[in-house]
């Protein structure tokens, strides 16, 4: 049982990571139809970004508004002067991502080197506790909490102000918003914005939980967001945390009892997607 309770621990722990970076990517794929592969640079950015100033200042706090604050400024950097050029162009979307993926992660090798950082937690949040006989670590329990929050925030955000109204209709029908006088590109720039920021805070809260980080660990998770993008439903906040969960608990599960699926569970289960339900768990946009 002990064994069981620390497995789904991990898998939601891990499933929240995703979460972070996967629902701002959904939002994005969903109102810009922008795929944006470098979005796993600025998670890795916000892990470099937070771990430094966490080692310089020793303030977890400082840190984590740090690392958001550096993934915002990046991704309206990349928005305004390298995305917003060729939206409408899936091509030259996929080009400059990826080549704002690769320059972001070079850049990380220039500030800080190219070999791996250990990234350490604050006094507060190590070690573990005993709760019903079963050991549960701090950490991966911080994470989960940290990952409700953003939820419930997105949710109210979405679902409980002007802007999340717009973001919402501008997913289903983005002519309909610009025939009724709204701003649809600076919608696009918060939405690009709170994405980023949010990537960004995932590879922050990644950082202690790995215990080291590398200019490319990006693109590792990038891919698991774009996964978890499909297999939840695009534009879908609610899909991509059931999403990210599935694939959370499944990578857990499956590496603990069949360690040699562990590396193809998440392409077998977006292939069963891509076949039983191609829209996604929630919503009929596909």
């Amino acid at each position: 049982m002990d064994v069981l309770i620390n497995l789904f621990v991990n898998g939601v722990s891990t499933g929240m990571l995703i979460f972070l970076l996967a629902s701002g990517l959904s939002l994005i794929f969903g109102l810009m139809s922008v795929l944006n592969f470098a979005h796993g640079g600025l998670f890795a950015w916000g892990a470099f970004t937070g771990v430094w100033l966490f080692n310089m200042t020793g303030s977890y706090l400082l840190a984590l508004i740090g690392a958001v604050a550096m993934g915002m400024f990046l991704g309206f950097i990349l928005e305004r002067f390298l995305i917003r050029p060729v939206y409408g162009n899936h091509v030259r979307q996929l080009l400059v991502t990826l080549g704002g993926m690769l320059v972001l992660s070079e850049c990380i090798k220039i500030f800080w080197g190219p070999n791996p950082i250990a990234a350490k937690l604050p006094l507060w949040l190590q070690g573990s506790f005993t709760f019903g006989g079963v050991i549960l670590i701090k950490y991966r329990l911080f994470v989960i909490l940290v990952g409700i929050l953003i939820y419930i925030a997105l949710l109210l955000l979405l679902k409980k102000t002007k802007i999340g109204l717009m973001i919402r209709a501008g997913v289903m029908d983005k002519e309909m918003v610009q025939a009724l006088g709204i701003n649809v590109k600076a919608i696009f720039s918060f939405v690009f914005l709170l994405g980023a920021g949010m990537a960004a805070l995932g590879g922050f809260l990644l950082a202690p939980y790995s215990g080291v980080i590398f200019a490319e660990m990006g693109m590792q998770y990038a891919i698991l967001a774009f996964i978890v993008v499909i297999i939840g439903g695009l534009g879908s906040v609610q899909g991509s945390a059931l999403a990210s969960l599935i694939v959370g608990l499944a990578g857990a599960f499956t590496a603990y009892y069949v360690p040699d699926l562990s590396l193809a569970i998440n392409m077998l289960m977006l292939l069963f997607f891509l076949i039983v339900k191609p829209t996604g768990l929630v919503g009929e946009k596909g």
